[in-house]
């Protein structure tokens, strides 16, 4: 009986130790939502989505902002970005994560928002480029804001078809 428990002990322990193992080497190898080059394209696409211009704003590089204010209506990206959403998909509920790739330094990050109107809802994928500025991040560069089944919406760092890029 005691060689038993202690070989359960000794399984017991292996396993609890590959399952830590297992978690931690996952953790090290797959980007995680909480990232704050994550964070800045999720904020971005959420106060443009919802007309909050000044966040919107104050989260571009300056190449953005110029951008922005020669190409989008009243020099606003929620007016940009509304531009891109048919009427009909109605108003942005969230945008979320998804994933993301680096590029270099960089970071293209895939968002995925609900749009809804009455009861109906729409996935929509947009693609934010963010880059590192002075211990920050900023927004330089977005495509997408397309249905999530819109085959344009697929890899749209390298795909030329996404819509709606910028710059």
């Amino acid at each position: 009986m005691h060689f038993r428990t202690r070989t359960l002990v000794i399984i017991a322990v292996v396993l609890v130790a590959a399952i830590a193992a297992v978690v931690l080497i996952a953790s090290q190898f797959t980007p995680q939502g909480s990232n704050p080059a994550f964070t800045t394209a999720v904020d971005f696409v959420n106060a443009a989505g919802k007309g909050n211009d000044p966040v919107a704003t104050a989260l571009l590089d300056n190449a953005m902002k110029a951008y922005v204010a020669a190409h989008c209506p009243n020099g606003s990206p929620s007016a940009c970005v509304e531009s891109y959403t048919p009427a009909d998909w109605g108003a942005l509920q969230e945008a979320i994560y998804r994933r993301a790739a680096p590029d270099g330094q960089a970071w293209d990050v895939e968002i995925i928002a609900n749009y809804a109107q009455g009861k109906g809802a729409s996935g929509v994928c947009s693609l934010i480029h963010v880059e590192p500025d002075a211990g920050d991040w900023r927004v330089a560069g977005w495509a997408g804001f397309v249905h999530c089944g819109d085959p344009a919406s697929k890899d749209m760092a390298t795909n030329p078809n996404t819509p709606n890029r910028a710059p």
